[in-house]
């Protein structure tokens, strides 16, 4: 998947149709460092991704559930 600029908001990402629980779920990892609010202070701020590092995320995700079906 391509995606249209770098650094994203997660409703870009949405409207784009990206699954709603793996943005979550790459948001809510311990080890993630692409995923930060817009303002950290403010609790309804707007997530902004990384889609490179997004993207790399997600193959991983992908490789490792291969993985572990034995693919």
């Amino acid at each position: 998947m391509e995606f249209e600029k770098r650094f994203m908001k997660r409703s870009e990402l949405l409207a784009m149709g990206l699954p709603e629980t793996m943005l979550d779920r790459a948001y809510r990892d311990p080890k993630q460092d692409f995923a930060v609010k817009q303002n950290p202070v403010k609790p309804n701020s707007p997530i902004i991704y990384d889609t490179d590092a997004l993207k790399k995320w997600w193959d991983r995700q992908i490789r490792t559930q291969r993985a572990m079906m034995g693919m």
